[in-house]
């Protein structure tokens, strides 16, 4: 095949998307200036608010060309709740510090634990997925994801306060339900039983209650699944059924020792 019969069949097999990857890179750098702009001390909101607004209007811009999507009324909306995002925020940053001998200060949370930018993330892009403004919220969280291996679905809801540690591998699926004082460790699913099509809009994911623990590697699937008040699910658990309030549930190691090569050869003499 000739250069040119190659560069019209992809063009052909292209005109099947209208995709623009500006709008990534856009998003990407809105959300980062977002999370800048509520926790640098240096920065004031005040004075980046137009600057903000008009990065908000380059992406909908792009992604929001539906006639009846008016992306300033998503905005006003937004800067109306964002003191409530941000005292939760705060509030899951304080429970962090609290609750990690590791974390020497609020401040290294915001700084560097990987698990309070994802819950960051979510919580403002879940701020937009409540409009139903498309794509940008899933922009936002798999973004987040791809810098912290952590992946929140925006339109999950979750409580405060909300404590990731470590967190690679974490997924919460988008019908997710999760309420206060609830801890994840790396590795948690909150998962679907079954991924069909026709699920889309049922609840497919579990919901956990009040003051929850699950550690690393648990697995809990299915959207009839709840996990009560006061849990602790151990790590490696797979569940699929609902857990009542104050259980622990734990998966049982089998520890064999092996036999000394004496043992063996005295066994193999009889």
């Amino acid at each position: 095949m000739s250069i040119e019969k190659t560069i019209q069949s992809i063009n052909n097999n292209k005109k099947n998307h209208l995709i623009d990857f500006s709008l990534k890179e856009k998003t990407e750098n809105f959300t980062n200036n977002l999370f800048y702009v509520l926790f640098d001390s240096t920065i004031s909101l005040k004075e980046n608010m137009d600057t903000l607004a008009k990065s908000f209007s380059e992406i909908t811009s792009i992604s929001c060309t539906h006639p009846d999507f008016d992306c300033k009324i998503v905005w006003k909306k937004f800067l109306v709740n964002l003191p409530d995002v941000l005292k939760q925020l705060n509030q899951d940053a304080k429970c962090i510090y609290l609750h990690d001998p590791a974390a020497n200060s609020i401040e290294e949370v915001i700084l560097a634990y990987p698990g309070f930018f994802a819950i960051a993330v979510y919580r403002l892009s879940h701020e937009f997925n409540k409009q139903n403004m498309p794509l940008i919220p899933r922009m936002m969280s798999e973004y987040a994801h791809q810098i912290t291996g952590i992946d929140i679905h925006p339109g999950a809801i979750i409580g405060s306060p909300f404590f990731i540690d470590h967190g690679t591998g974490i997924v919460i699926g988008e019908t997710s339900l999760i309420k206060n004082h609830v801890k994840l460790y790396q590795g948690v699913t909150l998962g679907a039983l079954q991924v069909s099509k026709e699920m889309k809009d049922k609840k497919r994911h579990p919901t956990v209650e009040n003051n929850c623990t699950i550690y690393a590697q648990a697995t809990i699937l299915g959207g009839d699944t709840i996990i009560g008040e006061n849990c602790t699910i151990g790590g490696n658990v797979w569940l699929t059924e609902s857990v009542a309030a104050n259980s622990i549930v734990y998966h049982k190691s089998e520890i064999q020792l092996k036999m000394k090569s004496e043992d063996r050869s005295k066994r193999s003499e009889a």
